[in-house]
């Protein structure tokens, strides 16, 4: 397990180095989508139409932050379960996109997507979202503003730590560790 810096966007031979446990720190652009707007980005690409944002190199967190109190640039930001997005994270990696960020185990075919592709899957801690909020510096939304949080949004972050939860290479820390603790 090795502590990295990253600044996204993230290039294909930036996910292909990195392992299951590894620590990162994330300091660049992001892009937030629940839901919602994973089901709109999806069906977006199913007809054909363009994207009203470019995913090529690019990380989703799983956030639906909370409104900005005065002086603050966001409010609570922490993760949300990522085995919802399970039915749209493929065809998003298949468009470019690098990683998500949440909590939660994905599911297989995001597995099989994430080594077909070149991408990972980072887990944030949960439960934390005022201290991760700490990490953003900017946030703007980019489209869907009609969702509310769930619309998609840049963040600016810096030094916002990650784990590595499953990576490029079929590795999966939340499989690993169930065996190593089964006993």
């Amino acid at each position: 397990m090795q502590s990295i810096h990253l600044t996204p966007p993230i290039t294909g031979e930036e996910i292909r180095a990195l392992k299951i446990g590894d620590t990162v720190t994330l300091s660049g652009s992001i892009l937030t989508a629940r839901d919602a707007a994973h089901k709109r980005l999806t069906e977006t690409i199913e007809i054909g139409n363009p994207l009203p944002v470019e995913l090529e190199g690019r990380l989703i967190y799983y956030v639906g932050p909370t409104p900005a109190r005065p002086g603050q640039v966001i409010g609570a930001a922490g993760p949300t379960t990522s085995g919802r997005m399970d039915v749209y994270a493929p065809v998003l990696l298949k468009q470019g996109v690098r990683g998500m960020i949440g909590k939660g185990e994905m599911g297989e075919n995001v597995a099989e997507a994430l080594r077909q592709y070149g991408g990972v899957y980072f887990a944030a801690v949960g439960g934390a979202g005022a201290l991760i909020a700490q990490a953003v510096k900017h946030s703007q939304i980019l489209a869907y503003d009609d969702l509310g949080t769930e619309a998609i949004r840049e963040l600016v972050v810096d030094q916002f730590t990650v784990i590595v939860a499953q990576d490029s290479h079929g590795g999966n820390l939340f499989r690993e560790g169930r065996l190593q603790w089964a006993g």
